[in-house]
């Protein structure tokens, strides 16, 4: 089908448009842009520099997208930023490009990259150089810093701030105004002012349908690695590794423990070493 495109709209020649595409009024696309089929602008949208995106996406007004990173270090160097399909962009929502210094976790450089299928609330924020996975809500507020790393089907909550290279795992949740200063791993639930770990994200894994022996393999490799008080955090990894070397599941929090991080791991504010 042909596009739609509101004759008070801005879109500069560079841009490259596919399919289907409703551009409302008052929209503004400058530079290397390129969007996807049945993507909709409903209105006040900017997208500028080097951006790609993909289809099915919906942006709400006042969406900017792809404008340069807020990094002092930053002199105009190659920047980019992609964004997968069928995701929902709610008013105010921005998403930067990235920077040299990269996302060294999943070893990409000068590219801000969301995923597909989340919604991102009025006010959110992803900055610069952030991978952030399929599946995502950022509630209301949310911000991520820069250089964070963000799993899949992870959710976090109206007014929380992640601070720069921090890492979500897979399926965590962030509570509401919570400060996140270090890695959470896969399955969390963490909440605070200075946020801590409070158990694992039961409610969000019944949701996606995961079994009762998963669940229940996921809270004893919780407990392993946070109660009690008779193993440091290293020797209480190789134990976990060893005990649940052939759950896929528990793998998933085994290979984040093991890879490359810039931060620490965030842990209940009762753990004891």
């Amino acid at each position: 089908m042909p596009n739609n495109i509101h004759a008070s709209s801005i879109i500069e020649p560079s841009v490259k448009l596919g399919d289907n595409i409703t551009v409302g009024p008052f929209c503004y696309i400058s530079g290397e842009v390129e969007i996807g089929d049945d993507c909709v602008l409903n209105s006040h949208v900017v997208i500028s520099g080097k951006t790609k995106i993909g289809k099915a996406n919906i942006f709400h007004p006042f969406a900017n997208i792809g404008a340069e990173p807020q990094d002092l270090k930053f002199e105009g160097e190659d920047s980019s930023t992609i964004i997968g399909d069928n995701n929902v962009f709610r008013e105010n929502v921005t998403i930067h490009s990235g920077t040299t210094t990269g996302n060294k976790y999943h070893d990409l450089y000068n590219i801000t990259k969301v995923g597909s299928g989340g919604l991102y609330m009025v006010g959110s924020h992803v900055a610069h150089d952030c991978v952030v996975g399929d599946n995502v809500i950022l509630a209301n507020n949310a911000t991520l810093a820069g250089h964070v790393s963000v799993g899949d089907n992870v959710i976090v909550g109206g007014l929380s701030a992640v601070q720069q290279f921090v890492r979500i795992g897979d399926h965590a949740i962030i509570g509401g105004m919570s400060g996140i200063e270090n890695d959470v791993v896969p399955y969390a639930l963490v909440m605070g002012d200075r946020a801590s770990l409070a158990g694992i994200n039961l409610v969000g894994l019944k949701r996606r349908k995961f079994s009762k022996d998963e669940i229940l393999n996921i809270k004893s490799a919780y407990d392993l690695l946070f109660e009690g008080d008779d193993q440091n955090f290293a020797d209480r990894i190789e134990l976990l590794s060893e005990k649940f070397a052939n759950d896929n599941k528990v793998k998933l929090i085994i290979d984040f423990l093991n890879s490359s991080a810039q931060k620490a791991i965030l842990k209940p504010k009762n753990y004891k070493k």
